[in-house]
């Protein structure tokens, strides 16, 4: 005899046996109505033994859904399966999905790779995922994860207007599901087939004045400027080191030899790897005689410090980021005009294409870029020194021929 849903919802009352009543439905299926609760149940043999599979509590799983369980678990014994051992398998699978959700796939590669990424890759990397992609699908489970939801995320932050963040997030997405796919949580990697699905982000270059003309201005304007003595200097310095703004407002003392005309960078304050910086060598960027000359008169005003350029408002901290730009905008250099990273693009142009035989490698030596070729770093070291004191002092007399005006146009060397 069958069952059906009259039956159970208004005949089936516990009885008090001790062991319960059990109402059977065919094929093994019964419902076991016990003190506590009405439970489906099926009993079957496999391997010689008979066993029994929990189907699930009524009214929770109706009398349909318990005989498809029934079906469904037939199908695996006529194939020598287990129906309990699945079903825990599956239970199984199930926990561990939920415990490896994206976000917890993502600290623990964050965790792995921290100690070998910079310090500010690493807090940038983190803060990037906690702001835009951990609100979006942090708390799936990373094998549930398609490339579309992958995509969805990545959308709204493109619809926000911050193209390079969609695109860095994108591959920080790649690194978490490929992480994923190296430790055994999920079969394949979405996001390669997420090529081309967003809008291309075009770099915009530091807005630099280039041409010779313009510099002169710009130099002239330098020299007229009336703010702080230590602003000015710090301008007058950029154009003639060309390095990265960073560097130059965070120069301290102990990295100037002016007796030697040389300034060591440590490679800890480089913009390098996390093993360049910890094993590589430091930059040297040696001096012209007018750098020498502004240190010195420097030297008078903040030489007592750590910093050569200190912050306004205290001696302990070297000069805010944002100083040197607000000294152009006060010149009228706007965004779109000049910038302080302007100084290394002008640097680097102008010596290339108004400076004949000055060597390539040198310029990028100076500008502290990493360098390939059979030579590999070695203009960067001693025995190229003397080259680009060279290089440095025509760049800093021409520079001064510009500023008076006296030569606008291009400048050879031998």
């Amino acid at each position: 005899m069958s069952l059906n849903d009259t039956f159970i919802k208004n005949s089936t009352k516990y009885s008090g046996r001790p062991s319960g009543d059990k109402h059977s439905d065919g094929g093994g299926l019964y419902l076991h109505v016990t003190a506590a609760g009405k439970y489906w149940r099926m009993n079957y043999r496999l391997y010689g033994k008979q066993k029994t599979l929990s189907l699930g509590v009524y009214p929770s799983i109706s009398l349909a859904q318990a005989r498809r369980g029934r079906d469904e678990a037939k199908k695996l014994i006529a194939q020598s399966i287990d129906p309990s051992m699945a079903k825990q398998e599956a239970k199984q699978a199930e926990k561990l999905a939920a415990a490896n959700t994206y976000e917890t796939v993502a600290l623990e590669f964050h965790k792995l790779k921290a100690e070998s990424w910079s310090a500010s890759h690493a807090a940038k990397w983190l803060r990037m995922n906690e702001m835009y992609m951990f609100p979006e699908m942090g708390s799936m489970p990373i094998a549930s994860i398609r490339a579309k939801t992958v995509l969805d995320a990545l959308r709204k932050v493109e619809a926000k207007g911050i193209l390079s963040t969609a695109q860095d997030l994108q591959q920080m997405a790649g690194q978490v599901f490929r992480y994923a796919v190296q430790t055994d949580r999920i079969e394949q990697n979405p996001v390669p087939d997420l090529k081309g699905a967003l809008k291309p982000h075009i770099a915009k270059s530091f807005a630099a004045v280039l041409d010779p003309a313009s510099v002169s201005s710009l130099l002239r304007a330098i020299d007229a400027y009336d703010g702080q003595p230590t602003t000015r200097a710090a301008l007058k310095l950029s154009a003639l080191f060309f390095q990265r703004p960073g560097n130059i407002r965070a120069m301290e003392w102990g990295w100037v030899d002016l007796g030697n005309a040389m300034l060591t960078i440590p490679p800890a304050n480089m913009k390098r790897t996390l093993h360049q910086k910890v094993n590589g060598r430091p930059h040297l960027v040696p001096l012209a005689d007018q750098a020498v000359e502004i240190l010195k008169e420097l030297y008078l005003l903040t030489g007592h410090g750590r910093y050569v350029f200190p912050g306004a408002r205290s001696f302990k901290r070297p000069m805010s980021e944002g100083t040197i730009n607000a000294a152009l905008r006060r010149m009228d250099f706007g965004t779109d005009d000049h910038v302080a990273h302007g100084f290394r693009a002008m640097a680097r142009t102008m010596l290339a294409e108004r400076m004949k035989g000055i060597d390539e490698h040198m310029v990028e030596a100076q500008l502290g870029h990493g360098k390939s070729g059979p030579l590999g770093g070695a203009y960067d070291r001693a025995e190229y020194m003397e080259q680009r004191l060279a290089m440095m002092q025509t760049w800093a007399d021409y520079l001064d021929k510009l500023r008076i005006g006296a030569d606008v146009v291009q400048l050879k060397t031998a």
